[in-house]
């Protein structure tokens, strides 16, 4: 698979797609092109960004009709809270689930700022405790 490139699965369909992000390994070996996933099953579509920041081909998904986005909200290494807000708008998705956060000090939020942030925007954010999970 490639970006723009999609494939059926047993389970469904996933489409790749862009995400902006450094790609490199601790010993400099080069790691790899990020991206991002459209993944659609069982008559439901998610957004998997990936590690990213802010970008425009975000754009690109807002007539996707994504059910859910799953996307960064730790800041430093990816999009904070705020892009990530812009980026529910870009992506036209008003459910997300926040990742890239909490695993290191310098990517830790305060929850409940996040929250209010989302929902002042209209917007609906779940944050999962480590091994939960979510049913959509």
């Amino acid at each position: 698979m490639n970006f723009g490139g999609g494939f059926n699965f047993d389970f469904g369909r996933v489409k790749m797609v862009y995400a902006l992000h450094s790609s490199s390994m601790p010993d400099g070996a080069y790691g790899g092109n990020p991206a991002g996933f459209v993944i659609s099953s069982e008559g439901k579509k998610i957004y998997f960004a990936g590690d990213t920041a802010l970008t425009l081909d975000m754009k690109l998904l807002a007539d996707e009709n994504l059910d859910l986005a799953i996307l960064p909200i730790g800041d430093n290494y990816t999009m904070g809270t705020d892009d990530a807000i812009k980026a529910c708008g870009f992506i036209n998705c008003k459910n997300v689930i926040g990742m890239h956060y909490d695993t290191f000090p310098v990517i830790v939020i305060d929850k409940a700022k996040a929250k209010q942030k989302f929902e002042k925007a209209g917007l609906n954010l779940t944050l999962l405790e480590i091994g939960a999970s979510e049913e959509l």
